[in-house]
């Protein structure tokens, strides 16, 4: 019962702590797991099956909240350099950009869902065989989208936990990305 107790008071707590913060700036960083699949690549002779290989990432972001329900974002990505062995010959991947992001939040008290949508202007780079046998490189921008769910405590720190979908280029079938991040919100 103390518990329950102890629990109701704190979601009240943190509900009135929500008010000051519905707007606003905010910056946070996070790690997260992304992964690649490619194939047929055919300026990389190594790739005529399939690659598939996932790293640690890392952003950093900032953004401003015009109210509890929408914000601006910029979020910077790094995925990290997957690499995998594709038929004997060793394959990397190396990809990092900007976003400028949409964020949609439904807050449900200190409990949030929340979707985001904007553009990743990247760099991609795929070695095979250390270039010995091709490798692609580039800038382009595509799609990034994604949808979370986020804790905020202490009335001006909020945790997501999100998954993101990248669109990367024609010549990668599947990218995508898990995040656990951090954000204060002035």
């Amino acid at each position: 019962m103390k518990s329950l107790a102890a629990f109701a008071l704190l979601m009240c707590w943190a509900t009135a702590s929500l008010a000051d913060n519905d707007r606003g700036l905010y910056a946070g960083a996070g790690v997260g797991i992304f992964n690649i699949k490619a194939r047929d690549i055919t300026e990389v002779q190594a790739l005529a099956s399939e690659f598939d290989s996932d790293d640690t990432s890392f952003k950093v972001f900032g953004g401003w909240r015009f109210n509890r329900y929408i914000a601006a974002e910029l979020d910077y990505n790094d995925f990290g350099k997957p690499d995998d062995d594709v038929n004997g010959v060793p394959v990397s991947a190396e990809i990092y950009g900007f976003a400028p992001m949409l964020v949609g939040t439904l807050p449900l008290g200190p409990l949030e869902v929340f979707a985001k949508v904007g553009y990743l202007f990247y760099d991609l780079k795929v070695k095979a065989g250390g270039q010995k046998l091709g490798s692609i490189s580039g800038n382009d921008e595509n799609l990034i989208y994604g949808a979370g769910l986020g804790l905020t405590i202490f009335g001006h720190l909020n945790a997501r936990l999100a998954y993101e979908r990248i669109d990367v280029s024609d010549t990668v079938d599947d990218a995508d990305a898990v995040w656990l991040t951090g954000e204060w919100r002035f």
